[in-house]
């Protein structure tokens, strides 16, 4: 009987010792983001131009595509659906990497190996500043990756949706929008 209570007592300290770590989903949203304080400056410049990766790295086109829905193009009556110039930041591992406004883009060159992509509506109110989307991929030495950012007003509320798409669809995408420069307030 005491060999068995100090089995069940030994097993329960080795439980008692294992934790697991809770994070929220905005925690973890928060952490393939970046710091919820920062904040873009976005203006729109004339496209660079077809971009190939250096020697070494990959190629992250993002896009943000409002073409196909008329409520975020300004033609609704309704403020709350116009959103034809939401920015939106984008984030990759941890950190900002740069910000869209309106249907536009911009890409980043990155290391080979995974990745965490996620977008956040930088915006005052707190209803659209709640709205995140998350992708993640592989990246490979020379290679190309295009993501769609697209953004749904519901009738309260709204939803964001990042895509990877195939490179004819981000090309052509590419070719519709502007280009975006952006930079973090200070």
């Amino acid at each position: 009987m005491k060999a068995a209570l100090v089995v069940i007592f030994s097993a329960g300290l080795a439980c008692a010792q294992t934790t697991v770590q809770y994070r929220s989903p905005i925690a973890i949203a928060e952490a393939a983001c970046g710091p919820k304080n920062v904040k873009f400056d976005v203006k729109q410049d004339s496209q660079p131009g077809v971009a190939q990766p250096a020697q070494g790295k990959a190629l992250v086109y993002v896009i943000e595509d409002l073409g196909q829905c008329p409520d975020c193009l300004g033609l609704s009556n309704s403020l709350f659906n116009n959103v034809d110039q939401a920015l939106t930041k984008v984030g990759m591992d941890g950190a900002w990497i740069g910000a869209n406004q309106g249907s536009s883009y911009f890409f980043v060159a990155v290391e080979p190996g995974e990745h965490h992509l996620c977008i956040n509506w930088q915006s005052r109110l707190g209803v659209r500043s709640r709205a995140f989307a998350m992708a993640n991929f592989t990246a490979e030495e020379g290679k190309v990756y295009y993501f769609r950012e697209r953004l749904f007003p519901g009738a309260h509320d709204y939803s964001f949706d990042l895509d990877q798409i195939n490179s004819d669809e981000g090309k052509y995408l590419v070719a519709l929008s502007a280009f975006s420069v952006s930079h973090p307030k200070k």
